[in-house]
């Protein structure tokens, strides 16, 4: 079985087309799944969207981001595990190529990501300096993630002391159990996170990361500007 886990705050916005295309490409793959929605303690419609698209919701007060994905392990039934965020489109043919990678021996891997709509100059070049030195390394970007659960297991899942970077440290992890690869095939991300988020917000991070070293990854109120807040929310329409 397939566990699609998919940790959530605040998602209303977005999180019933990620369900709904998540829906049709499981079903076209024709394997056995589930989809887990962890609801980390949201006071907008997450909960009611995620159960209307027969998701199972798992709810949490974590505000921990790997602790969170961690707690759908906990709940989850298969023994393939794919982390996808809520606002993450993932095709069909990436799930397909995923699926395809495990059977070939992979223990697990990520894909390319591209955005949803344009990015102001800045941003791209934010964005370009943090994802191709990743696909470079074979880091799988947080918002799609899988891997077989014995492996998960073996590494401990998602190292809970960090705020942030937690999908870099399961992949380096990951790569200790087996072979661990970056799809050509991409999945869709918003940019509305970044629309939200002034450049200048991830170059104050950048900065305390150059002066604080990665400890400074071990300490919410370092990141709270950027992803802690609660402030980040889109003001367009709900579904």
């Amino acid at each position: 079985m397939i566990s699609f886990i998919l940790p959530a705050y605040n998602e209303e916005l977005v999180l019933g087309r990620t369900l709904a295309t998540l829906t049709t490409a499981a079903t076209a793959v024709g394997e056995p799944y589930e989809i887990l929605v962890v609801d980390d303690a949201s006071d907008d419609r997450t909960a009611t969207i995620a159960e209307e698209h027969q998701a199972r919701v798992v709810a949490v007060h974590l505000r921990q981001i790997a602790a969170v994905r961690n707690a759908g392990v906990r709940e989850a039934k298969g023994e393939i595990l794919v982390f996808l965020d809520a606002d993450t489109i993932l095709p069909e043919a990436t799930l397909r190529a995923a699926l395809g990678a495990l059977s070939d021996g992979a223990i697990g891997g990520g894909a390319r990501v591209f955005f949803d709509d344009s990015l102001s100059l800045g941003h791209r070049a934010l964005v370009a300096g943090i994802l191709v030195p990743m696909r470079l390394l074979r880091w799988a970007a947080g918002c799609f993630i899988f891997c077989r659960r014995a492996a998960f297991e073996a590494v401990g899942g998602f190292d809970e002391r960090y705020y942030a970077s937690e999908e870099i440290h399961l992949s380096r992890a990951l790569k200790s159990q087996g072979r661990f690869l970056i799809l050509r095939e991409g999945v869709v991300t918003s940019a509305r996170k970044l629309r939200l988020i002034k450049a200048r917000h991830f170059a104050r991070v950048f900065t305390r990361f150059a002066v604080r070293g990665p400890g400074m990854l071990k300490k919410r109120e370092a990141l709270e500007d950027v992803w802690y807040d609660g402030k980040l929310r889109d003001t367009g329409p709900a579904e």
